[in-house]
């Protein structure tokens, strides 16, 4: 209520007739508390949102896709495409490459199809596979293994950032941990030892995710147990996916050593592609996307329209046969559990 009371006083005090918020699922449904709230207020201010988030994951409902996603998959095509030509000039080394894209793979994908990584893994694919970590990890040994076998010690695989979510033993775990974290906050931050903290959590974790945390490398279990995020999330982007998946895999490949059943050696790369991406110039797409989209903002401002979001459609077009159009922020909205509770946010729209 602060926050809000606190955005209409600088709204009054500004003389604002339109409010644009940019940015994903997150800022996008504050958009749409926003709106509702000016409304019953009696403010004029009309709160517009604009699709931006490099994941990919805001559309959906006549949204077709956020501003940056071309341009940050472009680059990060190009980087991969990069280590692609080095590994196949040496080849001596595995890249493990982890890219951004917290809760859906689209960027994962969209590079794997761009440079024709030897792995990609799908978050939403492992999910509907209801795929363990072991099960991860021995699908990226034996993919390792047939290579070495034609001889061919080296290779590529991308993982998205949030893969560590996707499975299902993993994802039950952490939102067990953020319940606990949300709502013994302060007895939490009072411990100093980790180990302290290990068994603090383990008393109350249910048996399936204590054994689960318990299977996990120490350093992983440390970051699970970072501060979260604004919305009570872990933070994912501060999690070794790729390194604890290395470290499983070297493992799986030292079992084989032992028996004589892998004929190669495994050196490993280890990379994160982030702020690479995000912070480059924009590819003429994203130009042109973001144009269109300022003069839709400014259209709905114009005529009163609160709480929708810009909507430029049939970009699959050039740009003189793309379409507007106003979509209400409600109609992209679900419940979800958010700090223990379930509320009403924008949805984030998954790899089918």
């Amino acid at each position: 209520p602060d926050q809000l009371s606190a955005s209409r006083a600088t709204c009054e005090k500004l003389g604002l007739d339109g409010l644009v918020v940019i940015g994903g699922d997150d800022s996008n449904t504050n958009a749409a508390v926003l709106s509702e709230y000016f409304v019953e207020q009696g403010l004029g201010t009309v709160v517009t949102g604009v699709p931006k988030t490099i994941d990919g994951d805001m559309k959906g409902n006549g949204v077709e896709t956020s501003f940056g996603f071309d341009t940050a998959t472009k680059v990060y095509s190009e980087l991969i495409g990069n280590i692609c030509r080095d590994a196949a000039s040496a080849r001596k080394y595995w890249h493990f490459i982890k890219l951004m894209g917290r809760n859906a793979s689209h960027v994962a994908l969209e590079c794997g199809l761009r440079t024709r990584a030897n792995i990609t893994l799908i978050g939403e694919e492992i999910d509907e596979m209801k795929a363990t970590l072991n099960q991860v990890v021995e699908l990226i040994a034996l993919a390792v293994r047939r290579r070495a076998e034609a001889g061919r010690n080296y290779g590529i695989c991308i993982v998205p950032e949030g893969l560590i979510e996707f499975i299902p033993e993993i994802r039950v775990l952490i939102g067990e941990l953020n319940t606990i974290l949300h709502d013994e906050a302060k007895y939490f931050e009072s411990i100093k030892l980790f180990s302290d903290k290990q068994e603090f959590v383990n008393r109350k974790l249910s048996r399936d995710s204590s054994y689960a945390f318990s299977c996990l490398p120490v350093r992983i279990q440390q970051q699970l147990l970072l501060e979260r995020d604004s919305h009570g999330n872990v933070q994912v982007s501060r999690i070794d996916t790729e390194a604890m998946l290395v470290e499983q895999v070297e493992e799986r490949i030292d079992e084989w050593k032992t028996k004589g059943e892998f004929p190669g050696k495994f050196q490993v790369q280890g990379h994160f592609f982030g702020y690479e991406g995000r912070s480059a110039a924009p590819s003429n797409f994203d130009a042109d996307y973001t144009y269109a989209l300022g003069h839709l903002a400014a259209a709905l401002i114009a005529f009163g329209k609160t709480g929708y979001i810009c909507a430029v459609q049939n970009l699959a077009e050039t740009p003189d046969r793309w379409t507007a159009a106003g979509v209400p922020l409600t109609s992209l909205m679900q419940m979800e559990m958010r700090k223990g509770r379930p509320t009403p946010v924008i949805g984030k729209a998954l790899v089918r």
